[in-house]
């Protein structure tokens, strides 16, 4: 089985331009945090959330892709981190479990049929006072990936979608980091 693409999303995810360190600080993790890496990719955001919980929270790895999450056990395991789990995309989402403090969407949201949907269902596993981090490229002027293949979501759709999802009410937007 080929990591080769996990390993990919990882080395652009740890490049200066995509400002790991400043998402990490803005999001204000705590220890003890359980949290929910939705479209985790090769897992370089799991891993550094798992660091900033400890071993009293919880980081699950929540993607459609199995290569992905194998890989992400892998690096978990060769590393000694023991509080993150892998689950797939469907078999979250009829999880009972409800209680994320954290429910992270990183550059994935371009990719999700129904999101307003998703969301309302993603909405239902925030403990009271959870929260949720959508990253998402911004459609840039001229020819580049991410404008040319729809790999974008405009900020003011997004904002829609989680009114309609029933998020905002009495709480602050953030924009940008």
């Amino acid at each position: 089985m080929s990591f080769r693409k996990a390993r990919m999303f990882n080395n652009k995810a740890k490049k200066k331009k995509s400002r790991a360190e400043d998402i990490l600080s803005a999001l204000n993790l705590r220890n003890g945090d359980i949290i929910a890496d939705y479209g985790s990719g090769g897992g370089h955001f799991t891993i550094l959330f798992s660091k900033k919980v400890g071993n009293s929270g919880r980081v699950f790895a929540v993607d459609i892709n199995r290569t992905f999450l194998e890989f992400i056990h892998n690096e978990a395991n060769r590393k000694g981190i023991i509080n993150i789990a892998t689950i797939r995309t469907a078999d979250f989402l009829n999880r009972e479990e409800t209680a994320f403090d954290l429910i992270f969407l990183r550059n994935v949201y371009h990719h999700l049929d129904d999101r307003t949907g998703l969301l309302i269902n993603l909405k239902k596993k925030l403990s009271p006072g959870g929260r949720m981090a959508i990253i998402e490229h911004k459609k840039k002027r001229g020819l580049n990936f991410h404008s040319l293949f729809g790999h974008n979501v405009e900020e003011s759709i997004i904002i829609n979608e989680m009114k309609k999802a029933g998020f905002f009410k009495n709480i602050p937007i953030r924009f940008p980091l």
